[in-house]
């Protein structure tokens, strides 16, 4: 597992930082949907998804899994600087969602 897929997990599992220095807004009112290969991947990833109050629906087939996945009401995450701040928006961006972050 990478250094930032991580430190998002220990982000988004509890860690809140009551001095956030910005604050990531994200929505996915449509169901998307990411073919994945990687079973662990794949885990990592709806359970980062789950964390974040996304509705997941995980199906296997085809020797793939299938995420799919929406998030009809806007979502706030605090974050502790603007590195952090556009390391998530680009997760975001990769998986769908419109994503803005406010200081």
């Amino acid at each position: 597992m990478n250094r930032f897929v991580l430190m998002c997990l220990l982000t988004v599992a509890g860690t809140v930082f009551a001095n956030a220095a910005e604050i990531v807004h994200y929505q996915c009112k449509d169901w998307q949907t990411k073919h994945i290969h990687d079973a662990k991947k794949a885990k990592t990833i709806a359970g980062t998804l789950k964390k974040l109050g996304v509705e997941v629906v995980q199906s296997k087939h085809d020797g793939h899994m299938d995420l799919k996945y929406r998030c009809v009401k806007e979502k706030q995450l605090p974050v502790k600087s603007h590195q952090e701040a556009v390391k998530w928006e680009k997760w975001f961006k990769e998986y769908g969602f419109k994503v803005y972050h406010t200081h």
